[in-house]
């Protein structure tokens, strides 16, 4: 069947609706859904949270009888398992009377991928997939990375000057962007379910790490977990991280010393959660794996230069995002974006695909994928 622009549209209309619910339906993916019959639409809904009603169930519900013999323009392939809080969407479709079903991509879930298509096919629904469909990808990324490897998607997320400086020797980094670019870090800290930073970040600013935006109603906010690398538990229980609310986090090394054991119970006691590793050297992905268990579907990192360069070498990395400010520190002492003992040669640098950058303010927002996690990969 020929796609038209009038599906094309009704297409984008479905992923304005699912984007409305970034940060908010994790590990669930954002999907919007959009019932048309005789080219208008009749209803229109979104996937709000994870165990609430899915995009395609809503708008259903809300076409009550308009849906028989309508078309259904839904972002993701319709879910048709039952290992889930919420009835299989497929069944919902054939019981409406819809005819015709547009979906965007195929669900990478091994419990979907393909078998709604063919539920609804077996029952005599004209399935039309690809409409927009690097778009959906890219919309659901973190769901994608999340649901086919079992490990969150990885944002590093840096502020630098001109010159590539993230501090003066002394430690000084407030403020290298302008209230623009902060603003924006903020907005993306409501859209992931973890912040993970390092005790030297912490020790060296005191930070929350939570979202802050004015506009929003202090009962809608969405905190992302705090996860705090740790191995000595050497930042105090007076800091932010431990007071202001939000879950944390702690990842430490493991000692069976009578002060580590004490340590640790207090930081429970707080309601902290504590992660061990037994190893001299913190691996990270060992670390993305655990996360993984607890349905942490997505991490932004905001570390200094060692974590930087730590995550990269361990491979965790899925996205960058650099802010450059229009500044230069210089002196060879300034502490630089990525630190670390270990270089890459110009041949076997990190390459960044899919690159695009945009002013916020005065400062320039850059941001790509690391090559081999690219999100236009197939699924």
């Amino acid at each position: 069947m020929k796609v038209t622009d009038k599906d094309i549209s009704f297409m984008k209309k479905a992923l304005a609706l699912a984007a409305k619910a970034r940060g908010m339906t994790s590990p669930n993916p954002m999907v919007g859904a959009v019932i048309v019959r005789n080219g208008k639409v009749i209803s229109e809904d979104y996937h709000k949270q994870a165990g609430e009603p899915h995009a395609e169930a809503l708008a259903i519900l809300k076409a009550g009888d308009k849906a028989k013999g309508a078309s259904l323009y839904v972002t993701l392939e319709p879910c048709c398992h039952l290992d889930k809080r919420t009835p299989p969407c497929t069944k919902t479709i054939i019981n409406s009377g819809i005819k015709k079903v547009f979906i965007a991509v195929k669900d990478p879930n091994p419990k979907v991928s393909g078998k709604g298509f063919e539920e609804l096919k077996k029952q005599g629904i004209e399935v039309v997939s690809g409409i927009l469909e690097d778009k959906a990808r890219k919309l659901n990324e973190a769901y994608v990375k999340y649901i086919t490897t079992g490990m969150p998607f990885v944002i590093l997320k840096t502020a630098m000057t001109l010159d590539g400086k993230i501090a003066t020797p002394e430690g000084q980094s407030k403020w290298i962007t302008g209230e623009g670019a902060r603003k924006v870090v903020h907005m993306m800290r409501k859209e992931v379910d973890a912040i993970l930073t390092a005790v030297g970040t912490v020790k060296a600013d005191n930070p929350e790490l939570t979202v802050r935006i004015r506009r929003q109603k202090t009962e809608n906010r969405r905190q992302p977990e705090r996860i705090v690398i740790d191995p000595k538990l050497e930042i105090p229980f007076d800091y932010k991280i431990f007071n202001v609310p939000s879950e944390t986090i702690v990842i430490t090394r493991r000692q069976n010393t009578e002060d580590r054991i004490q340590k640790e119970k207090t930081l429970i006691d707080r309601g902290v959660k504590v992660i061990e590793y037994e190893s001299e050297r913190l691996d990270l992905k060992w670390l993305m794996k655990k996360l993984g268990e607890m349905e942490i579907t997505s991490v932004m990192i905001e570390g200094g230069a060692s974590l930087n360069a730590h995550a990269l070498q361990d491979e965790i990395v899925d996205k960058v995002v650099f802010f450059i400010a229009p500044k230069i520190i210089g002196g060879k002492d300034s502490i630089p974006a990525v630190g670390g003992n270990i270089f890459k040669r110009l041949e076997e640098a990190y390459q960044i695909h899919n690159m695009g950058a945009r002013k916020i303010g005065e400062d320039l927002m850059v941001e790509g994928y690391i090559l081999k996690h690219a999100c236009t990969s197939s699924f």
